[in-house]
């Protein structure tokens, strides 16, 4: 197969952005029938279908495997363009899948430099959200080129780093707990008492009553608020009870808007941070690190100020 047409796969991975050809031709600045054509040219070379023209629009098998390809092509290519001193294109950014706890935490300090630097530079940087056990699915599926994760396996063609650990403890209000557990959390009553979790993907608070009351599967009353400081400040509220991590809850704990449960006990999660290795050990190293090696640096660094330590 000849070397694949570049214009082809960045018309591929702004479809994969925007899901639709509209969208992809306006962050493109091309019309929409110069991105069918790219599109078919590239699907001809490789000779499989790489989207499914449906409602938003998907990505085939192949065409994630290609999309891997173009975003790192992409991110290879912002690094010699940073090289030469130039400003990158509009449309080429970074994406990275975080889960929206350490977001909401530790993650933008840690990104900060970068993100101020890519304000002067012309380089984009994007978050993608998504529970801690799912964002590796992500950068399998080529949709970002790295992710803080709790899977510990790395990837084929992938490099993986151990950030640390976030622990997470039970709270609640002191006026829900006065009101609707007075005799405090136990193994009678946790059945009925309100629990507020993340959103369906999230199993932190099972997790949580299955060690402190050794209950396999417990059945919870679950309360969905899908964001993290709406979750803090719903727990504030009375709501139920949360399970969620001491770094975002030490403020209120130590004010005394809420009460921790069992402060002995704790879930902690151990996370990884994945990239997809750009430059292999063979080739000749940079002038200047690359910059998605320059996230994980910066995100390696935030973690150890903010995270545990394993086994801390």
């Amino acid at each position: 197969m000849k070397d694949l047409d570049s214009a082809g796969l960045d018309c591929l991975a702004a479809l994969a952005d925007e899901r639709s050809f509209e969208r992809a031709a306006k962050a493109l600045a091309i019309t929409q029938s110069a991105v069918s054509q790219r599109l078919r040219s590239l699907e001809a070379q490789v000779g499989q279908l790489l989207v499914v023209r449906s409602r938003p629009l998907r990505l085939t098998e192949p065409g994630k495997l290609l999309l891997r390809y173009a975003r790192q092509l992409q991110a290879l290519r912002a690094d010699v363009v940073r090289e030469l001193g130039a400003r990158a294109a509009a449309h080429e950014r970074l994406a990275i899948a975080v889960n929206a706890d350490s977001l909401a935490t530790w993650v933008l300090p840690a990104l900060d430099g970068m993100v101020q630097r890519g304000l002067r530079e012309g380089f984009g940087l994007e978050l993608v959200v998504d529970d801690q056990d799912f964002t590796h699915d992500w950068l399998r599926q080529g949709e970002v080129l790295g992710c803080v994760s709790t899977v510990r396996q790395a990837l084929r063609g992938c490099l993986v780093q151990p950030l640390g650990v976030m622990r997470y403890v039970a709270v609640a209000s002191p006026d829900f707990l006065a009101h609707q557990l007075p005799q405090g959390l136990t193994a009678a009553n946790f059945a009925q008492t309100p629990f507020l979790v993340f959103n369906r993907k999230d199993d932190t608070q099972s997790l949580w009553v299955s060690k402190a009351f050794g209950v396999r599967a417990p059945r919870l009353r679950e309360r969905f608020v899908p964001s993290s400081e709406a979750y803090a400040r719903a727990v504030c509220m009375g709501w139920g009870v949360g399970v969620a991590p001491e770094l975002q809850l030490r403020p209120l704990l130590e004010s005394g808007e809420l009460v921790a449960l069992r402060p002995e006990l704790s879930v902690d999660v151990a996370l990884y941070w994945h990239q997809w290795k750009l430059v292999s050990d063979q080739q000749a190293a940079p002038v200047r690190v690359a910059l998605l090696d320059q996230v994980g640096q910066a995100l390696a660094l935030g973690a150890r100020r903010a995270l545990r330590a394993p086994g801390g």
